[in-house]
C-alpha cells in the first residue's frame, strides 16, 4: 500500500471513529468549540480569555463569546488577574469538571467494549500504534 492509500484509509477509519465517538456523548448541548476550550482549561489550568483563545487557535472575541456561554451555564469561572486587574482569568467550575468526565466516561466505555471485543494481538498491535497516531495528530 502506498502512502497516499494509507493516508486515504487512516482518513476514513478515524472519521468513522470520531463520529462514533461523538455519538456516545450525553446531550449537553455544549458546541465543540465550548466542549474544547472547557478541555483546554481542564488540562493547562485557569488562564486569560486570550491566552486561551490563542491555544484554541481562534480570535478572542470568539472566545470571549464561547467563554459568557459556558459561564451562564455554570460550567467555567471568572475572576480578575491578580497580576493584572484589566483582566480575566477563566477557570473550570465544579460543575464543568463532572461535564467532561461523564463525557469522558460515556466515550471510553463504549470504546473499551469494541477493544474487548477484539484479539490480544489487535489490541497490543493498537497499543502500539496509538502513540505514532498521537505523535501525528501532534505535528
Amino acid at each position: 500500500m502506498s502512502t497516499r492509500e494509507l493516508a486515504s484509509e487512516l482518513r476514513v477509519s478515524l472519521m468513522r471513529l470520531v463520529r462514533r465517538l461523538r455519538a456516545q456523548r450525553p446531550d449537553h448541548g455544549l458546541t465543540l468549540t465550548q466542549l474544547s476550550a472547557l478541555g483546554t482549561l481542564e488540562r493547562l489550568g485557569p488562564m486569560r480569555i486570550g491566552e486561551l483563545a490563542e491555544r484554541e487557535k481562534v480570535q478572542p472575541p470568539s472566545m470571549t463569546r464561547t467563554v459568557a456561554a459556558l459561564e451562564e451555564r455554570g460550567l467555567v469561572t471568572r475572576t480578575t488577574d491578580p497580576t493584572d486587574r484589566r483582566n480575566v482569568v477563566v477557570a473550570v467550575s465544579r460543575r464543568g469538571l463532572e461535564l467532561l468526565r461523564d463525557d469522558r466516561r460515556r466515550r471510553e466505555q463504549w470504546l473499551a467494549a469494541r477493544l474487548a471485543e477484539l484479539s490480544d494481538d489487535e489490541r497490543a498491535l493498537l497499543a502500539r500504534v496509538a502513540p505514532i497516531l498521537d505523535r501525528i495528530a501532534r505535528s
